[in-house]
């Protein structure tokens, strides 16, 4: 099983600290309107950035993919896990994409999009970009590889 680059950590980090934020300005504008004691929106605001570190850490923690000669394999997630097997004979074409924060922690994500109508893609974050490109082009590979071996 192949982890993700630690790194993915600081967009994660920094994610749930933007919705902490903007939730705890929400909270004090609403406590600021009825004259209420501004110590509430703090608290919560604190509560928001310990649950999104904590979270952050523990779906990092979480968080594995494998390539195999039949599939890809990932298993995430922190109060649900989640397994997901996609046949490379499904795979319909792969892309490497990398997000304003991506980029300014030097990492990529690929994104896997397979046949079928709901939830037809699948992204693996946290790469390095020659990681993502690396993976981008193995499953490339093995895709048309399969394709073949399934052609009638």
């Amino acid at each position: 099983m192949n982890a993700l680059n630690s790194r993915i950590r600081i967009i994660w980090v920094l994610r749930s600290l933007l919705g902490a934020l903007i939730l705890g300005g929400a909270a004090t504008g609403v406590a600021v309107y009825r004259s209420a004691s501004l110590s509430i929106p703090a608290g919560l605001t604190a509560l928001f950035v310990i649950l999104g570190v904590v979270h952050a850490i523990l779906r990092y923690r979480n968080w594995r993919y494998v390539v195999n000669d039949d599939a890809l394999y990932l298993e995430r997630g922190v109060l649900t896990q989640v397994r997901t097997e996609v046949p490379l004979v499904r795979i319909q074409h792969v892309d490497s994409r990398r997000s304003a924060f991506e980029r300014l922690v030097g990492l990529a994500s690929t994104v896997v999009y397979t046949a079928g109508s709901r939830g037809a893609d699948v992204t693996i974050p946290g790469l390095t970009p020659d990681d993502a490109s690396d993976l981008r082009e193995r499953l490339k590979g093995l895709a048309i590889d399969a394709d073949g071996e399934d052609a009638v």
